[in-house]
């Protein structure tokens, strides 16, 4: 009646071991550590910057405790403070022999002393909050009656273009406000160029009105449409933002949407307000010229001449030199789109796409340069870089451009992501700004911590005095239910933060209701004289419809903090939830699966350790052990 079948005892023991696992990481504590990112838009973090890094750290004699390469910056782990800064330098110096045009951001840093063997197995620690390590917060405001703005100012002049190519005369083509208004004389012109500009520009809505003895078609922009382009510029904005916070060496930035026109930025370990304030509001511009193919430009770029007149010198992508004229052809403000795809021949290439003014200017110049290569270039910090330099093959028309050849689908996503995320898509304001020092977040800790162990401590004291054997089982299922809430934390790589701390208290409270209700529950059964294997088991068995509704309840108002809330309160939502799933987990298989090993092989079971039961007529329970 009350055993379990050797299987769920196994579940039992891989729950058990997959939970000191994946807990074990946050209990080793962080160690001093340098972290190689990349200090420019085209400078790429791979491979062979780890086996760089390794070979700088060998000729200098530092022991390091490992180097690997972690998203888009390599990080290397060291035993102390000393040799943490003595790394620092070496790679500084190693990295970036020119300290004016540094291509590399090396920043101290924290690691887990967790040991390879749980990193091996993605057994690693949680991050920590900002009110937990201290850093930066921002709270920024798009402003998205801009981004309507331009988009209006853009199709002011693709109108202009296309009535121009198809010899359409208009009277003006003027914004007002978001609306863009185009003024005929002949109502016959005004039919065929509605039916022209609906058919090309379907994201507006096209109405022709009477004004006058003239005849004016009035764009405006359909809701679903301003909905999408205010959503890509959004998301535009954070995927620039996260660019610019890897130069700050910040470790997990957390950088999300909040509401519709709002981004929060927090930097954990950041001091430096400024620094960070001048990175995040750095601007980036886009330009696009032709190289010069000329001899003496060809021996420039080999260092055996000067660089002719009217050129620059630039280094590709690759690293080497090359001449581009003066002359700028296109910049960002003609950009419209840019997308990783594939080319005819099925090889990565990247699709653009361009305004009316600068499919124009481009048709133009490629149908007088063919043969020829033309450079793209991205300027960060007064600084350019070439992201590349395609040949062009013949005119290109229609402002749809593509670039391809000798790229990898990696570097076409890469080179998409620097051409349309190189500057901000829409202005951004910090309307607020908090700064958080590393003590106060220490402080933070200790009290989190002392709070959840307190709690634990106090729980556990009553349920062993109360219910005595039973007690016990329900003092190790609420120690498993937090080892499990933990180990899942750990394992979704999930954000710390006070408010976690402080679901994690509560879901303790919480889990205990549960084995209360079962032990109860068996009291009861005893009190109306079942026997000890009976009641543990009708104990078990009734108990369970009342857990599972109370549990439910709880579950949707989570549900419902993480679906509407925002920051803190997602934070706890998230614990507060998977709180719920792992107490059902411990409280009623696992504490049944302590008490089935404990009782359930006793055949002529007399009595059970759950404390005084007493009965109705003020009598003790003979099967009851007080």
């Amino acid at each position: 009646m009350n055993r379990y079948p050797w299987w769920k005892y196994a579940i039992m023991l891989i729950a058990l071991v997959v939970g000191v696992l994946y807990t074990l990481p946050n209990f080793f504590g962080e160690a001093p550590a340098v972290q190689v990112s990349s200090g420019k838009a085209t400078v790429r973090v791979d491979a062979s910057v780890v086996a760089r890094v390794e070979q700088l750290l060998q000729q200098a004699s530092i022991q390091a405790d490992f180097v690997q390469l972690d998203g888009n910056s390599v990080r290397a782990r060291f035993a102390d403070t000393d040799t943490q800064i003595r790394a620092r330098d070496v790679l500084e110096r190693g990295l970036n022999p020119d300290r004016n045009d540094p291509g590399y951001i090396v920043a101290l840093n924290l690691l887990s002393r967790s040991p390879q063997w749980l990193a091996s197995i993605n057994a690693l620690p949680m991050y920590l909050g900002l009110d937990l390590r201290g850093g930066v917060h921002f709270l920024m405001q798009v402003d998205m009656q801009a981004v309507l703005t331009k988009r209006a100012e853009g199709l002011t002049n693709d109108v202009r273009s296309l009535l121009r190519e198809r010899d359409l005369r208009h009277a003006g083509v003027n914004r007002v406000g978001d609306d863009v208004e185009v003024r005929f004389r002949d109502p016959a012109v005004a039919a065929r160029a509605l039916d022209l500009l609906a058919n090309q520009q379907p994201d507006f809505q096209w109405t022709q009105v009477a004004d006058g003895d003239a005849v004016k078609l009035v764009a405006s922009l359909r809701p679903e449409a301003a909905r999408r382009v205010q959503e890509q510029a959004l998301k535009q904005n954070i995927t620039t933002l996260h660019n610019r916070v890897n130069e700050l060496g910040t470790s997990e930035p957390v950088i999300q949407q909040q509401g519709l026109d709002r981004v929060v930025v927090q930097l954990p370990g950041v001091q430096d307000t400024a620094r960070a304030k001048d990175i995040i509001g750095r601007t980036a511009t886009l330009e696009v010229r032709l190289v010069d193919d000329s001899a003496e430009a060809l021996a420039a770029a080999a260092g055996t001449g000067p660089v002719p007149f009217g050129t620059e010198r630039y280094v590709e992508r690759g690293g080497g030199p090359l001449i581009v004229k003066r002359q700028v052809i296109l910049t960002g403000e003609n950009l419209t789109d840019a997308q990783a795809g594939f080319d005819e021949q099925q090889q990565p290439a990247v699709h653009l796409t361009l305004d009316a003014k600068g499919a124009r200017i481009f048709r133009d110049v490629t149908r007088e340069n063919v043969g020829k290569r033309m450079a793209i270039l991205l300027f960060e910090k007064g600084k350019g870089e070439v992201v590349t330099a395609p040949v062009i093959r013949t005119e290109i028309g229609g402002g749809r451009v593509q670039i391809s050849g000798r790229m990898t689908t990696q570097e076409a996503n890469d080179v998409a992501l620097l051409l349309r995320a190189g500057s901000l898509a829409a202005p951004m304001e910090i309307i607020e700004e908090r700064t958080i020092g590393p003590t106060l977040g220490a402080d933070n800790i200790a009290k989190g911590f002392d709070s959840v162990m307190w709690g634990f401590v106090a729980i556990v004291v009553f349920m062993i005095a109360y219910y005595l054997m039973f007690g016990v089982f329900s003092a190790i299922a609420l120690s498993v239910n937090l080892l499990l809430l933990v180990a899942v934390l750990s394992m979704l790589q999930a954000t710390l933060t006070l408010p976690g701390i402080a679901a994690i208290a509560l879901t303790l409270g919480m889990a205990i209701d549960a084995n209360v209700l079962i032990n109860e529950r068996v009291r009861e059964e005893l009190r109306n004289g079942a026997a000890p294997q009976t009641a543990i088991h009708l104990g078990f068995e009734r108990a369970w419809a009342t857990i599972l509704d109370s549990n439910v309840t709880t579950l949707v108002a989570g549900v419902a903090l993480l679906a509407f809330g925002a920051g803190p309160v997602r934070g706890f939502a998230v614990v507060h939830c998977l709180g719920i799933l792992t107490s059902m987990f411990s409280a009623v298989f696992f504490a049944r699966g302590l008490v089935n090993l404990w009782y359930g092989r006793q055949k002529k079971l007399k009595s059970v350790s759950i404390g005084q039961v007493w009965r109705p007529d003020g009598g003790n329970a003979a099967k009851a052990e007080g």
